[in-house]
């Protein structure tokens, strides 16, 4: 599957209020995962050693789907496909990697 067939199915499945002009929506959505995800690692870290089983990865793959779901969406909202997203995101890395800047901090290093 390619970026572009991902987000033409995901967003026949979205059902909030406003779709079309409701960017906040699924970006308070992306949060809310992005939340669940960092929750569980906690969980796995505090009462599992940090040793992931494949439930674990089962679970943080499905949490990782709905972080998925939410980007794509909010791409929709904002008339971005995830192709340009993942395209701009590795454009911005391989210069910050070609000028050593992989590190630190800031967003316009």
């Amino acid at each position: 599957m390619n970026f572009s067939d991902y987000q033409q199915a995901a967003k026949k499945t979205a059902f909030y209020p406003n779709i079309g002009s409701n960017f906040i929506y699924p970006t308070l959505g992306l949060a809310g995962e992005a939340g669940e995800i960092a929750n569980k690692i906690k969980k796995i870290i505090r009462d599992k050693n940090s040793q992931l089983t494949d439930a674990d990865r089962e679970d943080l793959k499905s949490e990782l789907g709905d972080v998925l779901w939410y980007i794509s969406q909010i791409g929709v909202e904002l008339n971005i496909t995830l192709e340009d997203i993942a395209q701009a995101n590795l454009i911005k890395l391989s210069s910050r990697q070609a000028r050593n800047v992989l590190g630190g901090s800031g967003d316009k290093r």
